[in-house]
C-alpha cells in the first residue's frame, strides 16, 4: 500500500503578545516612549493598509519598539459622499491581527488621550531576526 506523505505545514506567525497592563503607567512615567508615528487622515483603506506595513518594516529595520499608528476617530455622522466615517478606526485592528503583520506586531492597545486615544493605537514591535550572511 502507498502510504500518503503530506507537505510539510508552513511555519505558524508568531504568537501576539498578551497585552502589557503595565504599558500605560511606562508611557505615562516616561520609561516607554513612543518612537515612531503614521498619521492615516484622509487616507483610503488601501492606500492606509499599504503604508502601515510598509511603515511597520520600516520601523522594525531601524529597531522601533513601540509606534503609534493614528487612524482618526470618524466625524459624526455614518456617511459622507457615500464613504463610511471611522473606517480605519475599526479596520485598523484587523490588520494587525493578520498573519502577515505578525512577525512585526507583538501586540496593540488603545492610546491614552494625550496621544489621541480612541483614534489611535501603540503598536509594539517584535526585534527584527538577524539574517546571516
Amino acid at each position: 500500500a502507498a502510504s500518503l506523505r503530506s507537505a510539510p505545514a508552513a511555519p505558524a506567525p508568531p504568537p501576539r503578545a498578551p497585552r502589557e497592563n503595565r504599558l500605560p503607567t511606562q508611557i505615562r512615567r516616561g520609561h516607554q516612549g513612543v518612537e515612531a508615528v503614521i498619521d492615516q487622515h484622509g487616507m483610503r483603506q488601501d492606500e492606509a493598509h499599504l503604508a502601515l506595513r510598509a511603515f511597520l518594516r520600516r520601523e522594525q529595520g531601524r529597531g522601533t519598539r513601540l509606534a503609534l499608528v493614528v487612524t482618526g476617530k470618524g466625524a459624526a455622522g455614518t456617511v459622507l459622499f457615500g464613504e463610511e466615517r471611522g473606517v480605519l478606526r475599526r479596520v485598523v485592528p484587523h490588520w494587525l491581527r493578520l498573519p502577515d503583520l505578525r512577525p512585526l506586531v507583538v501586540g496593540f492597545e488603545e492610546a491614552q488621550a494625550r496621544h489621541g486615544g480612541s483614534g489611535a493605537l501603540y503598536v509594539r514591535l517584535r526585534r527584527a531576526r538577524e539574517t546571516g550572511p
